[in-house]
């Protein structure tokens, strides 16, 4: 199983949740190498949607959007390190989040599961929820129901990866 590609991970991610109960077992290296492929993927997508918007979403007043155009060649760089970082920060709280809701599920359903096995589950898990975020934000949708929907989403993919999580003796 380590040499099991990224693509081959994301598409089981979309596809096949009793697969996300094998790859509990995954290197937490190639667990960190899927993260963070998600998170790049929404940084360029939060970055694009940043240039896309200007200056005029980001400042309200004619002499600051002219001063923020001369330094744009600063502004970007600044700009995706920072959708980076907030990115990374919210993706790894939403999957600890959802580790810790998936943990409560273990003992319930007679499985054997630390929590570092649901936090990787819910890693591939959140596949979705992140593809959805996107999604959402290019159409007229309301956040509070693609937050419903991914939730869901996610949630049901971690306890249907739980129920192929070995049984308790």
């Amino acid at each position: 199983m380590k040499n099991i590609s990224h693509m081959q991970l994301f598409l089981d991610s979309l596809t096949n949740p009793k697969k996300l109960g094998a790859y509990r077992i995954l290197s937490i290296g190639k667990v960190m190498q899927y993260a963070f492929l998600m998170i790049a993927l929404l940084t360029a997508f939060s970055f694009g949607q940043f240039v896309n918007g200007g200056t005029d979403a980001i400042f309200g007043y004619s002499e600051i959007e002219q001063y923020a155009a001369d330094i744009q060649w600063i502004v970007y760089p600044i700009a995706v390190v920072f959708l980076f970082v907030l990115n990374s920060s919210v993706y790894f709280i939403k999957v600890s989040l959802y580790a810790l809701a998936g943990q409560f599920f273990v003992k319930p359903m007679k499985r054997r599961g630390e929590y570092r096995q649901v936090w990787r589950s819910a890693v591939f898990a959140c596949t979705w929820a992140t593809l959805l975020t996107m999604i959402g934000n290019l159409f007229p949708i309301s956040a509070n129901i693609i937050t419903l929907i991914s939730i869901f989403i996610t949630m049901l993919f971690i306890i249907i990866a739980i129920t192929k999580y070995p049984l308790t003796k």
